[in-house]
């Protein structure tokens, strides 16, 4: 699933931003110097991107709770500007304007962490352009003190923290894209770093990332080099120092690494996108320090950064892709014992504006099948899968104006999926029946039943995200406690209202056959 971008997305981060426990993605765009914003819904999906402004050409971005709020806020090095821009959470989703801090020369790379044991996160940065990584103190209160600066070796690219010497305090670790090494500065625990000591990495290294890849309890290094297609895995002895790197292939220029455990066996996994072939590169752990082969995915164009988290709640670690020349993010859910699905486009129409989309098996054939609320062209589309993961074209179904949301159940018990929809501008839901046709179940589904009672913004802007997590029955008759509707819908499948009237403590709703034709009602009525 792609979500669209401002101009050259090169760094995302996820982070849980209006406290609804469901993570949300922020991607720093490079040539229009904003970082966008997309908040999550528990399917999976995401809304629209909301944009603020940041320095000039934002490179990298990072998050933490810099003001002890509770709230997560938003760091950003902007790279021709030599700042950070600082972004504070209100924890409803949206943030103040930024607040800039000087950082060293040409800043391409932010992580955060406390470095003082104050309780109160830090910031760490590294920065190309002088060949130093510059920390900057947090107070506590969204501010932070003068930067002090620390030598790497030449043109420092990419920054993580970890413990590498196992005595509770934030270490750094920066690679070194001039030289071709990785610089570890060792934390006293006091806001200070000892002097780098530097180990040997591949070709033009430009990501880093910590974990614990041979479940010793010590953490361990990769870095992606761009110049020579590989990730190198460095192992922590546990004191600070490494043992020598072992050497895994990539596609074609690795950009940006991460990890996470893809499979779910308790074992550290790599995941790095490839620049120039638009792949991504999935690397199993074997648990022990080694690495299975890698596994590929199609990414868009430019993928320049990657992030991992649960997107769609299902207990199975997700991939989220920046793709730089495509103006967009794509993300990946991961599935048992099959690693992630490809990213597959289909094709939603001109104009179309895709808002939600939901899945079921709507033609039971043993297929997934794929629903989506198309907001700008007023309707829902259906795509049905075929056995080799292609789709057909997609079937269209009208709805009321700018339907936002969209989610799939069996809502009269017949066997059969039906489909709902929440229609943003004119506040209503509408239902569309599954059916069988000629005794075979059919693909396609009847005209849309509406609700007459308008429904509030706050439903129809919730719905999202919440009918899809099985409320939908509770929320409608939350919604609808005062009325009760009769809909009439006849063999033809053209639906007629009946009657709507005002009708207290409604107790139900339900679908229910009428006659011997089959002529079926939707009824929401009393407790008898």
């Amino acid at each position: 699933m792609a979500y669209s971008t401002s101009l050259w997305p090169r760094s995302v981060a996820l982070g849980d931003f209006n406290n609804d426990t469901r993570l949300d993605i922020v991607v720093a765009n490079q040539f229009d110097n904003t970082i966008s914003v997309f908040l999550g819904y528990c399917n999976g999906s995401f809304a629209n991107q909301t944009n603020y402004s940041t320095g000039n050409t934002p490179f990298s971005v990072a998050v933490g709770d810099f003001n002890n709020d509770t709230y997560l806020d938003i760091v950003v090095a902007n790279t021709n500007d030599n700042t950070v821009s600082v972004l504070l959470g209100y924890g409803n989703g949206s943030f103040v304007n930024q607040t800039t801090y000087a950082t060293g020369s040409y800043p391409l790379s932010v992580a955060v962490g406390d470095f003082n044991n104050d309780t109160l996160l830090d910031i760490v940065v590294a920065n190309y352009g002088d060949n130093t990584v510059t920390v900057l103190l947090g107070y506590g209160n969204g501010s932070f003190a003068n930067q002090t600066a620390y030598s790497t070796d030449s043109a420092p690219y990419s920054v993580a923290v970890g413990d590498f010497n196992n005595d509770s305090r934030p270490d750094i670790v920066v690679v070194n894209y001039g030289d071709n090494t990785v610089s570890v500065l060792l934390g006293y625990g006091n806001g200070s770093f000892a002097n780098q000591t530097t180990y040997s990495t591949g070709n033009n290294p430009v990501s880093v990332t910590v974990g614990d890849f041979n479940n010793d309890t010590r953490q361990d290094i990769v870095v992606a080099n761009y110049g020579d297609n590989t990730i190198r895995v460095l192992l922590g002895y546990g004191n600070g120092s490494f043992a020598n790197q072992t050497t895994y292939s990539t596609g074609n220029n690795p950009l940006s690494v991460t990890v996470g455990d893809f499979n779910n066996d308790t074992r550290l996994d790599i995941v790095v996108t490839n620049w120039n072939d638009n792949t991504m590169s999935v690397l199993l752990g074997y648990g022990n320090g080694f690495f299975a082969k890698q596994m590929t995915y199609s990414t868009g164009i430019s993928p320049s950064s990657v992030a991992v988290g649960d997107f769609n709640n299902d207990t199975r670690l997700d991939v989220v892709v920046a793709n730089l020349n495509q103006k967009s993010v794509s993300v990946y859910f991961g599935y048992p014992n099959e690693g992630f699905l490809n990213q597959t486009s289909l094709i939603t129409g001109n104009g179309s504006r895709p808002k939600s989309f939901a899945i079921g098996d709507f033609n039971n054939d043993g297929q997934t099948d794929i629903a989506v609320a198309n907001s700008g062209t007023n309707n829902v589309g259906t795509f049905l899968r075929y056995g080799n993961d292609s789709f057909a074209n997609q079937m269209t179904y009208p709805t009321d104006s700018s339907p936002w949301a969209v989610a799939v159940g069996d809502f009269n018990n017949d066997t059969i999926l039906d489909i709902v929809t929440a229609n943003h501008d004119n506040d209503n839901v509408g239902i569309f029946r599954g059916w069988v046709l000629d005794g075979v179940r059919s693909s396609r589904f009847a005209k849309s039943l509406f609700f007459v009672k308008r429904l509030s913004h706050h439903f129809v802007d919730e719905m999202r995200s919440d009918m899809i997590c099985d409320r939908f029955c509770s929320k409608i008759l939350h919604e609808i406690h005062d009325k009760i509707g009769w809909f009439h819908l006849e063999s033809s499948y053209m639906i007629h209202v009946l009657h709507a009237a005002d009708y207290p403590n409604l107790y139900g709703l339900g679908l229910y056959n009428i006659n011997e034709n089959l002529a079926q009602y939707l009824i929401s009525g009393k407790k008898q």
